[in-house]
């Protein structure tokens, strides 16, 4: 810490380093390929895994970014609710249009199952964002994480110890209350809970 910084000043650099780092983007992309492995059960999965990663994770990023770079946006944290709705149907209409290539090409069960929570993940993000203000990166670290302990071990839910993170930066950054990450941790964990039944 500099002799001019402040404690709030070091926490909100630690927060901003970990919400960039632990973005939905990111966990996406490192999770997805693990998961298609795991419920290949061998390495034809990884490739379904790169898709879902494609469609669930890149293509929004992509799509936010766009909107940013037009001045839409000042960031990709969108933090004005009303104008969240435009990436709820894109991210809705990439998860959709992956699951339907997986369905065609015969892809395992567990990815497809993924997309599922996923893409149900994402309308819950839509209808409750219509009322209130919900942490879409606290529902997508609890997603990815519960997924993982679905799909490989359930000592992958050590790992909510990074969701626990995700939502401290949320709110050290003023991008959301402790309610709405609470919340937003509850619908990722909720939604990703069907992957268990297949």
């Amino acid at each position: 810490m500099t002799p001019d910084a402040t404690p709030a000043d070091s926490a909100t650099r630690r927060a901003r380093t970990v919400t960039n780092v632990l973005q939905p983007r990111n966990l996406i992309l490192a999770a997805a390929p693990g998961i298609g492995l795991a419920t290949a059960g061998d390495w034809t999965g990884i490739p379904w895994g790169l898709l879902a990663a494609l469609c669930a994770g890149l293509i929004p990023a992509g799509y936010i970014q766009w909107r940013v770079k037009r001045g839409a946006w000042g960031d990709r944290h969108v933090a004005d609710r009303t104008q969240r709705a435009p990436i709820f149907l894109v991210i809705l209409g990439s998860i959709g249009t992956g699951a339907a290539l997986m369905l065609l090409g015969g892809a395992p069960t567990g990815i497809l199952a993924t997309m599922l929570a996923l893409w149900v993940m994402t309308v819950g993000l839509l209808v409750v964002n219509t009322v209130w203000k919900i942490s879409v990166d606290a529902a997508v670290a609890s997603g990815v994480v519960a997924l993982l302990a679905a799909a490989h071990s359930p000592w992958w839910l050590v790992a909510y110890t990074l969701v626990a993170a995700v939502c401290w930066s949320r709110v050290v950054l003023t991008y959301h209350t402790v309610a709405q990450t609470l919340a937003g941790t509850a619908l990722g964990a909720t939604t990703a809970a069907a992957f268990f039944f297949v």
